[in-house]
């Protein structure tokens, strides 16, 4: 039987036994005496009437019930009316459905937000929304890993990360991704930002995506640098390689016909034996370059710094570099660990600390150089080599790390070079700038 049948009959039955209640009501009030039945009578049609307007009232009850659950989320509401019968067993089963069902999107749309939210939460990408006020908010962990230095929540307060990555939040055109300089602790990397426009909570909201991308650009640069090196090398090599043999064999037979003191031939021989030396000297040039044409194989492990940093203090103080220069070196925090290989970055580490007391002597009436180790907020160390030299100008700073390139009468252009393909193969980065001393100050993180 349908919902509203069961319902008919018995609001029909319940308005017949109050109709008839009360045709007897008046009957009686009609004739003389029966006082105890009229109040029987009258106690009987105001209980008709109760359950008449429960009966009615009883639907009504049950879908405010209903709705109010709705509306306060509250799908733990039963509506079981069997007690009631005519229909309303039927009434209180569609609704206890329709909670059930109600119950179960609200779970699958919970599950799926959770889902969603684990997977924003969790992206490589660092995202970041602006609303329509200004306000800018870190949205997921790559924001908060990427971002840790500013206070506020503004775009002018991201200015400490520059003023182009302070624009970009600022507005900018949407889709389209752009590359723009961001300053982390000190050292400038190139990311990748696109925005998109959504809506959230009824409001226009800006996502803005972050995506580093320095490592990236290192590999390609290295990979081109060495690139070129193996394949000027390599002809260089084999233009030289036949010189440098008949150089020596034309030294091997001026030596043997000057012997009767000819001074051509004496003449000759000494021009010979220079374009010998010249051409092993080219040689042994170029096969010091062939050095980096090879990256660095990274071995990485876990080991104390602070242990590591004391033996690095031992090395360079036996070195003829020390001579004269103080060494200072502080571990932040003492107990600190690090996941590198520490043969490779000791060679890094001893390299700059040589170039530095080098700048110190020749520079400063007390030359000093710093070895400073510290663990930041990223997770990621910081190493920082300091000197109270002259600095490295404004000027040459993009070009000290780049293969051949040198300032010293005697250098080669290997050292920093190589460094550099050291750090990055430890997937950090490796920046100069100026000291507190007024020296150089080269900064890595890894």
């Amino acid at each position: 039987m349908k919902i509203g049948h069961s319902f008919a009959i018995g609001l029909l039955v319940r308005l017949i036994v109050f109709v008839g209640l009360v045709f007897l009501l008046v009957f009686a009030f009609g004739l003389e005496g029966y006082g105890a039945g009229k109040i029987v009578l009258v106690l009987a049609v105001a209980g008709a009437l109760w359950w008449l307007w429960h009966y009615i009232q009883a639907t009504n009850v049950a879908l405010a019930r209903f709705i109010d659950a709705v509306r306060f989320g509250d799908f733990t509401q039963g509506f079981a009316y069997q007690s009631y019968g005519s229909g309303f067993a039927e009434l209180g089963a569609a609704l206890d459905e329709a909670i059930r069902k109600l119950r179960g999107e609200r779970h699958t749309l919970t599950e799926a937000n959770r889902f969603y939210q684990a997977v924003l939460d969790d992206a490589p990408t660092a995202l970041l929304t602006v609303d329509a006020e200004g306000k800018v908010e870190l949205t997921n962990k790559a924001a908060r890993r990427l971002l840790v230095k500013h206070k506020g929540v503004r775009a002018p307060d991201f200015g400490i990360y520059g003023d182009a990555f302070m624009k970009a939040l600022s507005g900018g055109a949407v889709g389209r991704p752009r590359l723009v300089p961001l300053l982390t602790d000190g050292l400038p990397q190139t990311v990748m930002i696109s925005a998109a426009i959504v809506q959230r909570l009824g409001g226009l909201v800006r996502v803005v995506a972050v995506q580093p991308i320095q490592g990236e650009l290192n590999a390609v640069e290295i990979a081109a640098q060495s690139d070129l090196i193996r394949v000027l090398t390599h002809e260089i090599m084999n233009s030289i390689t036949p010189v440098t043999s008949l150089a020596h064999t034309a030294v091997d037979l001026l030596a043997k016909a000057d012997r009767d003191g000819d001074p051509d031939i004496a003449d000759a021989r000494t021009a010979v034996e220079t374009l010998s030396r010249r051409a092993d000297g080219v040689m042994q040039f170029v096969e010091s370059y062939r050095q980096i044409s090879r990256a660095p194989q990274v071995k990485l492990k876990s080991f104390g710094v602070a242990a590591w940093v004391k033996e690095l203090d031992t090395l360079f103080r036996a070195s003829d570099a020390a001579d004269g220069v103080a060494l200072e070196t502080r571990v932040d925090p003492p107990a600190l660990k690090m996941e590198a290989d520490p043969d490779l970055l000791a060679q890094v580490i001893l390299n700059l600390l040589k170039n530095g007391a080098e700048a110190a002597r020749a520079h400063a009436a007390e030359p000093r150089v710093l070895l400073n180790v510290q663990f930041l907020p990223t997770g990621e160390v910081q190493i920082d080599v300091a000197d109270n030299g002259a600095g490295v100008p404004d000027s040459l700073r993009a070009d000290v790390f780049l293969p051949f390139f040198t300032t010293k009468a005697k250098g080669t252009g290997v050292g920093l070079s190589l460094a550099r393909q050291i750090v990055l193969g430890h997937r950090g980065s490796i920046a100069v700038s100026d000291s507190p001393d007024g020296g150089a100050l080269f900064r890595m993180v890894i």
